[in-house]
């Protein structure tokens, strides 16, 4: 994660429970914000959520998005990330959807019946702190 500020590492690490919150552009170009939780992977910020939904819809239409994640001992101290979506996919997600609940919760998660999980592969183009 080398295009995070070491300043802002922590919390991006798994151990710590910060709160992103994804925006994206509806069909009329109005902003939607979402929260949501996430890990990486390598370069790579994984977001989870269900097909269908609107940020699924928004994500599919759009690839542009912005991720704030705040720490969650101190709302004013976060990081931006705006960068594009360069996968989507359902393979794995509903593995990736417990791990992120039980970093999230404390437990697994539990499967909705008929909801398709997808992973959202974020790569991040421009940084801002604060």
């Amino acid at each position: 994660m080398n295009y995070i500020p070491e300043s802002r590492r922590d919390l991006i690490e798994d151990n710590v429970r910060a709160y992103a919150y994804l925006a994206t552009t509806m069909d009329d170009g109005s902003p939607q914000v979402t929260p949501v939780w996430f890990n990486t992977e390598g370069e790579l910020i994984l977001i989870n959520s269900a097909k269908g939904r609107i940020k699924d819809h928004n994500i599919r239409s759009r690839l542009s998005v912005a991720l704030l994640i705040a720490d969650p001992k101190d709302p004013h101290r976060y990081v931006q990330v705006r960068g594009r979506i360069v996968g989507i996919t359902e393979e794995g997600a509903l593995e990736h959807i417990s791990t992120l609940a039980t970093k999230y919760r404390g437990r697994p998660w539990t499967p909705v019946s008929g909801q398709v999980r997808v992973i959202y592969q974020l790569l991040p183009e421009h940084v801002s702190t604060k």
